[in-house]
């Protein structure tokens, strides 16, 4: 028997600590965009270093992408782009799936 190469790479993703939250997190933000700050006050379990490497593991995906403002401070944004907000939509049946059974 054969595993769906298209499932393992989609487990690959989401298989890993915090990745699941960090898109489902900027799912909820308005327009899909969080500053790091955001996400580490309402991630609270999270360290600031592994925010960081799961952003740039997101970002190497092709889900995140990092945005650099410089004016009149830099401030850093993370959004959601067109391939990760197309897998929030497809986490939203295993959502509703988990709120289902979770407690069963």
């Amino acid at each position: 028997m054969n595993i769906c190469p298209f499932l393992e790479y989609s487990m690959e993703i989401l298989g890993k600590k915090w990745n699941g939250l960090l898109i489902h997190y900027l799912s909820l933000c308005p327009d899909g965009i969080a500053r790091f700050s955001d996400i580490k006050r309402d991630l609270s379990d999270i360290t600031p270093r592994a925010l960081s490497l799961k952003l740039s593991e997101l970002s190497e995906y092709g889900l995140i992408e990092k945005k650099v403002i410089s004016e009149p401070t830099v401030t850093i944004f993370y959004e959601l782009t067109e391939k990760g907000r197309s897998l929030t939509a497809a986490l939203e049946p295993i959502q509703k799936w988990a709120h289902q059974y979770k407690y069963l």
